[in-house]
């Protein structure tokens, strides 16, 4: 059982391509709205954290990401066709020396 998730909201559209990557069964009803819910662990919360930090988490430990983050999240899935994929998806959606000035040694 993980500790946290990332809920991914699904409309019509992304709903036929969870039905075609043979996800049709992860589509739940949370708060009338239709959601997938992709794992996470704690290692993997503590790094999207630092990537988002306005995340907010629910009583459920889950959280929305931002529309575009969303978006490479929810294309992970179909194309894995799984849920279990917070570990690739960590190395596109954090990046850790963002905003950081390069450094080199002369």
């Amino acid at each position: 059982m993980a500790d946290f998730y990332v809920n991914l909201m699904v409309d019509d559209e992304r709903q036929k391509k969870l039905g075609e990557a043979g996800l049709s069964n992860h589509i739940q009803d949370l708060g009338g709205k239709k959601t997938i819910q992709v794992p996470m662990t704690a290692k993997e919360h503590k790094k999207l954290f630092k990537a988002f930090p306005e995340l907010q988490f629910d009583s459920s430990n889950a959280c929305v990401l931002p529309e575009d983050p969303e978006k490479v999240l929810f294309g992970i899935v179909a194309d894995m066709k799984t849920v279990d994929v917070m570990k690739v998806a960590i190395m596109k959606l954090y990046n850790p020396l963002a905003g950081k000035a390069l450094r080199s040694k002369l």
